[in-house]
């Protein structure tokens, strides 16, 4: 009686297995490059249709994925600059290239005082005239010593990125003669510009900076 028990559960396993079918494991098909008989160039992998484009790859905007008219950068955001644009360039920045280009842009980053080749300064005169499609280029395919960085920063990225840096140019080399009417600029210590021989420090950079009595 203990046997006939045990063997239930056993045909039952069976019946299942007899009814699983092997269709989509049988079926015919070709290994990735293997050679076919049945097309007349002997490849079993198929030419694309003409103008097949891979999904997400299509970049209508020339422009947004090259920074180039034609063969030369071109000089402007290819959408509005707002404040979340500035904001989340600054944060790109700070992850991407300040390790390098310091949070200044002076290229006397982290790793540049580490050994690291320095990168030329944001603030000089080349690079302050340089189209705004420059520093995407450059971003996207490397200069120099400075690899790419395609695949890490998606091209919005890299524009947010190019627009800080333009922001962050105008900071460092604006006069009075910029500033709205009405308003002045409170003078800033020379360990918080990052001036030679300030001795500032990256930490100390990025310390807030102690009230006074004004701003109390």
């Amino acid at each position: 009686m203990r046997n006939s028990r045990n063997i239930w559960p056993l045909l039952g396993a069976l019946v299942l297995l007899a009814g699983c079918r092997q269709d989509m494991h049988d079926q015919p098909r070709f290994k990735p490059l293997a050679m076919s008989d049945f097309y007349s160039d002997l490849r079993s992998a198929r030419t694309p249709v003409e103008g097949t484009v891979a999904r997400g790859q299509l970049h209508e905007d020339t422009y947004l994925y090259t920074g180039k008219i034609g063969n030369n950068p071109g000089d402007y955001i290819p959408f509005p600059v707002t404040e979340e644009v500035l904001a989340r360039g600054e944060q790109r920045f700070n992850i991407y290239c300040a390790p390098c280009h310091s949070r200044l842009g002076d290229g006397n980053g982290m790793i540049v005082q580490r050994g690291y080749r320095q990168p030329p300064s944001y603030h000089t005169e080349r690079l302050r005239k340089a189209p705004l499609g420059y520093f995407f280029d450059v971003m996207s395919n490397g200069f120099g010593a400075m690899p790419d960085y395609a695949s890490q920063i998606p091209p919005r990225d890299r524009w947010d990125i190019v627009a800080y840096i333009r922001a962050l140019q105008l900071s460092q080399n604006a006069t009075a003669s910029d500033l709205p009417t009405g308003q002045q600029v409170p003078s800033v210590p020379p360990a918080y510009r990052g001036e030679p021989g300030s001795g500032a420090t990256m930490p100390e950079m990025a310390a807030p900076r102690e009230k006074t009595e004004e701003s109390k």
